[in-house]
Protein backbone atom coordinates (compact mmCIF):
# COMPACT_ATOMS: atom_id res chain seq x y z
CA UNK A 1 0.00 0.00 0.00
CA UNK A 2 1.40 3.43 -0.95
CA UNK A 3 1.79 6.15 1.66
CA UNK A 4 -0.94 8.19 -0.06
CA UNK A 5 -3.36 5.24 -0.03
CA UNK A 6 -2.55 4.48 3.60
CA UNK A 7 -3.23 8.10 4.56
CA UNK A 8 -6.59 7.93 2.75
CA UNK A 9 -7.59 4.78 4.64
CA UNK A 10 -6.64 6.28 7.98
CA UNK A 11 -8.21 9.70 7.56
CA UNK A 12 -11.26 8.87 5.39
CA UNK A 13 -14.59 10.32 6.46
CA UNK A 14 -17.51 8.15 7.53
CA UNK A 15 -18.71 8.20 3.93
CA UNK A 16 -15.25 7.14 2.81
CA UNK A 17 -15.35 4.19 5.17
CA UNK A 18 -18.54 2.99 3.59
CA UNK A 19 -16.99 3.22 0.12
CA UNK A 20 -13.82 1.39 1.22
CA UNK A 21 -15.67 -1.27 3.12
CA UNK A 22 -16.10 -3.96 0.46
CA UNK A 23 -12.58 -3.63 -0.94
CA UNK A 24 -10.76 -3.75 2.36
CA UNK A 25 -12.94 -6.47 3.84
CA UNK A 26 -12.18 -8.63 0.84
CA UNK A 27 -8.48 -8.47 1.71
CA UNK A 28 -9.23 -10.44 4.85
CA UNK A 29 -9.84 -13.52 2.68
CA UNK A 30 -6.57 -13.37 0.79
CA UNK A 31 -4.15 -16.21 1.45
CA UNK A 32 -4.73 -19.62 3.06
CA UNK A 33 -4.83 -20.05 6.81
CA UNK A 34 -3.20 -23.01 8.55
CA UNK A 35 -4.86 -25.78 10.54
CA UNK A 36 -8.55 -25.23 11.23
CA UNK A 37 -8.43 -21.78 9.59
CA UNK A 38 -8.27 -19.96 12.94
CA UNK A 39 -5.49 -17.44 12.76
CA UNK A 40 -4.77 -13.99 11.39
CA UNK A 41 -5.34 -10.66 13.11
CA UNK A 42 -6.45 -11.75 16.62
CA UNK A 43 -10.10 -11.68 15.63
CA UNK A 44 -9.90 -8.52 13.50
CA UNK A 45 -10.56 -8.47 9.75
CA UNK A 46 -7.25 -6.76 8.94
CA UNK A 47 -4.33 -4.88 10.54
CA UNK A 48 -5.46 -1.38 9.53
CA UNK A 49 -6.94 1.57 11.39
CA UNK A 50 -9.84 3.78 10.31
CA UNK A 51 -10.64 7.30 11.51
CA UNK A 52 -14.05 9.00 11.41
CA UNK A 53 -14.64 12.71 10.88
CA UNK A 54 -14.38 13.28 14.63
CA UNK A 55 -10.89 11.83 14.78
CA UNK A 56 -11.84 8.60 16.60
CA UNK A 57 -9.92 5.46 15.60
CA UNK A 58 -11.56 2.13 14.75
CA UNK A 59 -10.68 -1.39 13.67
CA UNK A 60 -12.80 -3.87 11.74
CA UNK A 61 -14.14 -7.03 13.34
CA UNK A 62 -16.70 -9.30 11.71
CA UNK A 63 -17.46 -6.69 9.04
CA UNK A 64 -18.14 -3.93 11.56
CA UNK A 65 -16.08 -1.15 13.13
CA UNK A 66 -15.07 -1.26 16.81
CA UNK A 67 -13.37 1.58 18.71
CA UNK A 68 -9.59 1.34 19.01
CA UNK A 69 -7.95 2.72 22.16
CA UNK A 70 -4.30 1.88 21.50
CA UNK A 71 -1.44 3.65 19.79
CA UNK A 72 -1.15 4.21 16.02
CA UNK A 73 1.87 4.08 13.74
CA UNK A 74 1.60 4.88 10.03
CA UNK A 75 -2.06 3.96 9.91
CA UNK A 76 -1.69 0.67 11.73
CA UNK A 77 -2.26 -0.41 15.35
CA UNK A 78 0.65 -0.89 17.72
CA UNK A 79 0.27 -4.37 19.29
CA UNK A 80 -0.20 -4.50 23.05
CA UNK A 81 -1.20 -0.84 23.47
CA UNK A 82 -5.00 -1.14 23.68
CA UNK A 83 -6.25 0.08 27.06
CA UNK A 84 -9.82 -1.23 26.95
CA UNK A 85 -11.65 -4.08 25.17
CA UNK A 86 -13.26 -3.24 21.83
CA UNK A 87 -16.98 -2.53 21.68
CA UNK A 88 -18.89 -3.18 18.50
CA UNK A 89 -20.25 -0.26 16.54
CA UNK A 90 -21.64 -0.23 13.02
CA UNK A 91 -21.37 3.05 11.11
CA UNK A 92 -23.52 2.17 8.15
CA UNK A 93 -25.49 -0.94 9.00
CA UNK A 94 -27.82 -2.20 11.68
CA UNK A 95 -27.03 -5.43 13.52
CA UNK A 96 -28.07 -8.48 11.47
CA UNK A 97 -30.88 -10.70 12.75
CA UNK A 98 -29.75 -13.48 15.04
CA UNK A 99 -30.89 -17.06 15.37
CA UNK A 100 -32.97 -18.41 18.20
CA UNK A 101 -31.25 -19.80 21.31
CA UNK A 102 -29.54 -23.07 20.48
CA UNK A 103 -29.34 -22.25 16.78
CA UNK A 104 -26.52 -20.61 14.80
CA UNK A 105 -26.82 -16.91 14.11
CA UNK A 106 -28.45 -16.13 10.76
CA UNK A 107 -27.67 -13.13 8.56
CA UNK A 108 -30.02 -11.67 6.01
CA UNK A 109 -28.88 -12.32 2.46
CA UNK A 110 -29.72 -11.49 -1.10
CA UNK A 111 -32.06 -13.98 -2.76
CA UNK A 112 -30.40 -14.99 -6.00
CA UNK A 113 -32.19 -16.68 -8.90
CA UNK A 114 -30.80 -20.08 -9.78
CA UNK A 115 -28.70 -19.86 -12.93
CA UNK A 116 -29.11 -23.01 -15.03
CA UNK A 117 -27.31 -21.62 -18.06
CA UNK A 118 -23.86 -22.72 -19.23
CA UNK A 119 -21.27 -22.34 -16.49
CA UNK A 120 -19.13 -19.26 -17.13
CA UNK A 121 -16.22 -19.51 -14.69
CA UNK A 122 -15.37 -15.81 -14.87
CA UNK A 123 -18.88 -15.05 -13.68
CA UNK A 124 -19.31 -18.09 -11.41
CA UNK A 125 -16.20 -17.27 -9.39
CA UNK A 126 -16.37 -13.47 -9.47
CA UNK A 127 -16.36 -11.42 -6.27
CA UNK A 128 -19.65 -11.27 -4.38
CA UNK A 129 -20.32 -7.73 -3.18
CA UNK A 130 -24.05 -7.69 -2.38
CA UNK A 131 -24.06 -10.18 0.51
CA UNK A 132 -23.92 -9.15 4.20
CA UNK A 133 -20.15 -9.69 3.91
CA UNK A 134 -18.02 -9.54 0.76
CA UNK A 135 -16.58 -12.66 -0.87
CA UNK A 136 -13.28 -12.31 -2.69
CA UNK A 137 -13.08 -13.49 -6.29
CA UNK A 138 -11.69 -17.02 -6.66
CA UNK A 139 -8.77 -17.39 -9.07
CA UNK A 140 -10.20 -20.31 -11.01
CA UNK A 141 -7.49 -20.08 -13.68
CA UNK A 142 -4.91 -21.35 -11.17
CA UNK A 143 -7.13 -24.09 -9.76
CA UNK A 144 -7.18 -27.72 -10.80
CA UNK A 145 -10.05 -27.76 -13.32
CA UNK A 146 -11.29 -31.13 -12.05
CA UNK A 147 -12.42 -29.37 -8.86
CA UNK A 148 -14.27 -26.51 -10.56
CA UNK A 149 -18.06 -26.47 -10.84
CA UNK A 150 -19.26 -28.66 -13.71
CA UNK A 151 -22.34 -30.28 -15.23
CA UNK A 152 -21.62 -34.00 -15.65
CA UNK A 153 -23.33 -37.28 -16.47
CA UNK A 154 -24.53 -39.16 -13.39
CA UNK A 155 -25.39 -42.85 -13.79
CA UNK A 156 -26.00 -43.39 -10.06
CA UNK A 157 -29.19 -44.64 -8.43
CA UNK A 158 -29.98 -41.62 -6.25
CA UNK A 159 -33.00 -39.49 -7.08
CA UNK A 160 -32.79 -35.83 -8.17
CA UNK A 161 -32.23 -33.41 -5.31
CA UNK A 162 -29.92 -35.80 -3.43
CA UNK A 163 -26.40 -34.68 -2.52
CA UNK A 164 -23.81 -37.42 -2.98
CA UNK A 165 -20.28 -36.89 -1.68
CA UNK A 166 -17.35 -38.97 -2.88
CA UNK A 167 -14.55 -38.28 -0.35
CA UNK A 168 -11.92 -40.21 -2.31
CA UNK A 169 -12.46 -38.15 -5.45
CA UNK A 170 -13.12 -34.98 -3.42
CA UNK A 171 -16.34 -34.34 -5.31
CA UNK A 172 -19.87 -33.38 -4.29
CA UNK A 173 -22.68 -34.21 -6.70
CA UNK A 174 -26.10 -32.60 -6.68
CA UNK A 175 -28.19 -35.11 -8.61
CA UNK A 176 -30.29 -33.59 -11.41
CA UNK A 177 -33.07 -35.07 -13.57
CA UNK A 178 -32.18 -36.86 -16.78
CA UNK A 179 -29.07 -38.66 -15.57
CA UNK A 180 -27.13 -35.47 -14.92
CA UNK A 181 -25.50 -33.92 -11.85
CA UNK A 182 -23.95 -30.65 -10.83
CA UNK A 183 -20.47 -31.46 -9.52
CA UNK A 184 -18.31 -29.39 -7.17
CA UNK A 185 -14.83 -29.88 -5.76
CA UNK A 186 -14.67 -30.25 -1.97
CA UNK A 187 -12.26 -30.64 0.91
CA UNK A 188 -13.04 -33.53 3.27
CA UNK A 189 -12.00 -34.96 6.62
CA UNK A 190 -8.35 -35.67 7.25
CA UNK A 191 -7.15 -39.03 8.57
CA UNK A 192 -9.07 -39.95 11.69
CA UNK A 193 -11.89 -37.52 10.96
CA UNK A 194 -13.47 -39.04 7.85
CA UNK A 195 -16.99 -40.48 7.97
CA UNK A 196 -19.66 -41.96 5.74
CA UNK A 197 -23.39 -42.57 5.83
CA UNK A 198 -26.71 -40.92 5.08
CA UNK A 199 -27.96 -37.73 6.67
CA UNK A 200 -30.52 -34.97 6.08
CA UNK A 201 -30.16 -31.22 5.72
CA UNK A 202 -31.87 -29.97 8.87
CA UNK A 203 -31.25 -26.25 8.27
CA UNK A 204 -29.50 -23.79 5.96
CA UNK A 205 -27.72 -20.71 7.23
CA UNK A 206 -26.10 -17.69 5.58
CA UNK A 207 -22.94 -16.37 7.27
CA UNK A 208 -23.64 -18.40 10.41
CA UNK A 209 -21.88 -18.25 13.74
CA UNK A 210 -19.56 -21.20 14.31
CA UNK A 211 -19.57 -23.17 17.55
CA UNK A 212 -16.58 -25.52 17.52
CA UNK A 213 -16.91 -28.63 19.71
CA UNK A 214 -15.15 -28.49 23.07
CA UNK A 215 -12.83 -31.25 21.88
CA UNK A 216 -11.67 -29.09 18.98
CA UNK A 217 -11.01 -26.14 21.27
CA UNK A 218 -9.06 -28.41 23.61
CA UNK A 219 -6.79 -29.76 20.87
CA UNK A 220 -6.32 -26.36 19.17
CA UNK A 221 -4.91 -23.90 21.73
CA UNK A 222 -4.98 -20.93 19.31
CA UNK A 223 -8.69 -21.53 18.79
CA UNK A 224 -9.33 -20.83 22.48
CA UNK A 225 -8.06 -17.28 21.88
CA UNK A 226 -10.45 -16.70 18.97
CA UNK A 227 -13.78 -17.88 20.38
CA UNK A 228 -15.97 -15.52 22.35
CA UNK A 229 -19.21 -15.87 24.28
CA UNK A 230 -22.09 -15.83 21.79
CA UNK A 231 -25.80 -16.51 22.16
CA UNK A 232 -25.38 -20.30 22.15
CA UNK A 233 -21.97 -20.70 23.77
CA UNK A 234 -18.34 -20.18 22.82
CA UNK A 235 -17.94 -19.51 19.13
CA UNK A 236 -16.82 -17.31 16.26
CA UNK A 237 -19.27 -14.81 14.80
CA UNK A 238 -20.29 -15.12 11.19
CA UNK A 239 -18.23 -13.03 8.78
CA UNK A 240 -15.15 -12.99 6.63
CA UNK A 241 -12.97 -14.58 9.34
CA UNK A 242 -15.39 -17.41 10.14
CA UNK A 243 -14.33 -20.93 9.03
CA UNK A 244 -17.89 -21.77 7.90
CA UNK A 245 -17.70 -19.14 5.20
CA UNK A 246 -20.67 -17.68 3.36
CA UNK A 247 -23.15 -20.56 3.76
CA UNK A 248 -23.59 -23.72 5.78
CA UNK A 249 -25.87 -26.74 5.47
CA UNK A 250 -26.39 -28.58 8.77
CA UNK A 251 -26.46 -32.38 8.61
CA UNK A 252 -28.59 -34.45 10.98
CA UNK A 253 -29.20 -38.18 11.45
CA UNK A 254 -32.18 -39.65 13.34
CA UNK A 255 -33.21 -36.17 14.55
CA UNK A 256 -29.76 -35.56 16.04
CA UNK A 257 -27.11 -33.09 14.93
CA UNK A 258 -24.12 -34.93 13.49
CA UNK A 259 -21.98 -31.79 14.05
CA UNK A 260 -20.92 -32.14 10.41
CA UNK A 261 -21.60 -29.35 7.91
CA UNK A 262 -21.30 -28.61 4.22
CA UNK A 263 -19.91 -25.10 4.26
CA UNK A 264 -17.74 -22.46 2.64
CA UNK A 265 -14.11 -22.01 3.55
CA UNK A 266 -11.40 -19.44 4.18
CA UNK A 267 -8.96 -21.85 2.54
CA UNK A 268 -10.01 -22.39 -1.09
CA UNK A 269 -6.63 -24.00 -1.78
CA UNK A 270 -7.69 -26.88 0.51
CA UNK A 271 -10.33 -27.98 -2.00
CA UNK A 272 -9.33 -31.37 -3.38
CA UNK A 273 -7.56 -32.37 -0.17
CA UNK A 274 -8.34 -34.23 3.05
CA UNK A 275 -7.73 -31.55 5.66
CA UNK A 276 -10.88 -30.82 7.65
CA UNK A 277 -12.17 -32.13 10.95
CA UNK A 278 -14.90 -34.04 9.15
CA UNK A 279 -16.93 -31.25 7.55
CA UNK A 280 -17.26 -30.84 3.79
CA UNK A 281 -15.58 -27.65 2.58
CA UNK A 282 -16.49 -25.80 -0.60
CA UNK A 283 -15.33 -22.68 -2.40
CA UNK A 284 -17.59 -19.87 -1.13
CA UNK A 285 -19.04 -19.18 -4.59
CA UNK A 286 -19.81 -22.90 -4.96
CA UNK A 287 -21.53 -23.24 -1.61
CA UNK A 288 -23.63 -20.15 -2.42
CA UNK A 289 -24.64 -21.82 -5.69
CA UNK A 290 -25.44 -25.12 -3.95
CA UNK A 291 -27.34 -23.33 -1.17
CA UNK A 292 -29.81 -21.90 -3.68
CA UNK A 293 -30.46 -25.31 -5.24
CA UNK A 294 -31.18 -27.55 -2.25
CA UNK A 295 -34.00 -27.58 0.24
CA UNK A 296 -34.21 -28.36 3.94
CA UNK A 297 -34.95 -32.06 4.21
CA UNK A 298 -32.74 -33.04 1.25
CA UNK A 299 -30.86 -36.32 1.59
CA UNK A 300 -27.06 -36.29 1.81
CA UNK A 301 -25.10 -39.49 1.10
CA UNK A 302 -21.40 -39.66 1.99
CA UNK A 303 -19.80 -42.65 0.29
CA UNK A 304 -17.31 -44.87 2.09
Amino acid sequence: MSRLTRRTVLTGSMTGLVLLKSTLSGLAQSGPLPGDAIDGFAGYDDDRLYRDENGALYRRRGGQYVPYSGQESYGRPVPGTETEPPRRRAFDETPPPRGQPGQPGQRAMVERPVDDGPIDYARAYAAVTDDPFPVQAFNWKKANPVFLRQEVAYPGRHEPGTIVIDPRAHHLFLVQPGGRARRYGVGVGKQGFSWSGTSTINSKQAWPDWYPPKEMIARTPKLAREVTKLQSGLGVEGGTRNPLGARALYLWQDNKDTLYRIHGTLEPTSIGHSVSSGCIRMINQDVIDLYGRVSVGAKVVVLS
